[in-house]
């Protein structure tokens, strides 16, 4: 009688949401577990998928419905704080010239797209749950969970996001480093003639931008030196966006009056974090934000996730892996990824060290382009 494979996918995020799908159209039995009951479906403000994210949607079977979700586009307006347009640059067709170079969508329209392909691929979820305590042998791993239950598993995949608990779990000791930079971020109307994001660099802050996420609705996001979180009182937060948002004409006038609920604001540092050493523990891996994260400067957070789960469950694919062989795949996934990951984090974090220094000359638009070109080839 042939073993069926068993996963357990803590973290029910782009990355682990992926990972199942994946993971069950190879024929593996997938239970997810998730800390948030609502399953990250009803918060965030916006996403900008780049193509090379969207190759991998693609290959989930979800493109269509988040390219009728979203709003793709090809160029970024570059803009003076007054509103005025100075330049519109093609951005770089990082997943190939058939499709979009982004499509920018509201998160919670992207998480509700993945849930329902999680629930139709057959995963087992269970929310409000997560990992209290695992021990693993050379067979698998057992796994006991916050609600008192437990199981065994073949493999366990930590997709549970930047301050991983599963990581901790397994005795990874890198950790999430501020930048010393955070960003502002809510949703807002769309201006009728907004068809692509538009960035000012300088002002009250480093960047001000926002892309558009549907017909209706944009991502507005403001950039700043990091502040001491706990001194921003979070019922302040639309009132504090705002403020620094005075700074900036054109569309801002519109989208500043727009943001007025603070539960819609989000206020957030910006990390860098990438595991130097191996991305598993035995029969234990780590994908996405779990294993590494970058500022949104290149906006390839999830393009990068959602890469992991591809390369991954394709390692996976063959049954003969499954024993002896696991812990070289689980290396291969990681050498595969580690070049490629570590080449966008470093410029991530470059762009905004520029920022903060106040690098006049820096070459900015040098990097981004021999970053994003470098994408295109398959991971």
């Amino acid at each position: 009688m042939t073993h069926t494979r068993t996963v357990l996918v803590v973290g029910g995020g782009t990355a682990g949401s992926a990972l199942a799908v994946l993971l069950r159209r190879a024929g593996v039995a997938v239970d997810l577990v998730e800390a948030k009951a609502d399953w990250n479906a009803t918060t965030g403000s916006g996403i900008t998928l780049q193509g090379n994210a969207l190759r991998v949607l693609r290959e989930i079977g979800v493109l269509e419905q988040v390219s009728a979700h979203g709003f793709s586009s090809d160029g970024v307006t570059i803009v003076a704080t007054d509103g005025t347009e100075i330049f519109t640059q093609e951005d770089v067709r990082t997943g190939g010239d058939d499709l979009p170079a982004a499509v920018g969508m509201q998160r919670p329209a992207l998480q509700r797209i993945l849930i329902e392909a999680v629930r139709e691929s057959g995963t087992r979820v269970r929310l409000g749950r997560t990992i209290d305590t695992l021990t693993q042998d050379a067979a698998g791993v057992d796994v006991s969970f916050t609600d008192g239950t437990s199981s065994r598993y073949d493999l366990v995949v930590a997709a549970d996001g930047l301050n991983s608990r599963t990581r901790e779990l397994i005795g990874v000791t890198d950790k999430p480093a501020p930048t010393g930079m955070a960003i502002w971020r809510a949703p807002a109307p769309r201006p009728a003639s907004v068809v692509r994001t538009h960035l000012a660099y300088g002002g009250p802050a480093y960047i001000a931008g926002f892309c558009p996420t549907s017909d209706t609705t944009v991502y507005a996001y403001l950039v700043e030196p990091n502040r001491d979180r706990a001194s921003i009182d979070p019922t302040s937060y639309a009132e504090e966006m705002r403020r620094v948002a005075e700074g900036y004409g054109g569309h801002w006038g519109e989208i500043r009056a727009s943001i007025t609920d603070p539960a819609q604001v989000n206020y957030t540092w910006f990390d860098r974090h990438l595991v130097e050493g191996a991305w598993h523990r035995g029969r234990v891996v780590l994908v996405g934000d779990a294993a590494h994260a970058c500022p949104p400067t290149l906006a390839q957070g999830a393009a990068m996730s959602l890469e992991d789960v591809s390369v991954l469950a394709e390692l996976l694919s063959p049954d003969d892996i499954w024993g002896a062989s696991l812990e070289s795949t689980l290396t291969a996934y990681r050498d595969r990824r580690m070049e490629r990951v570590r080449m966008v984090v470093d410029a991530s974090v470059q762009i905004g060290r520029w920022q903060l220094d106040g690098v006049r000359d820096a070459d900015v638009p040098g990097l981004m382009g021999r970053t994003l070109d470098a994408l295109k080839e398959l991971p």
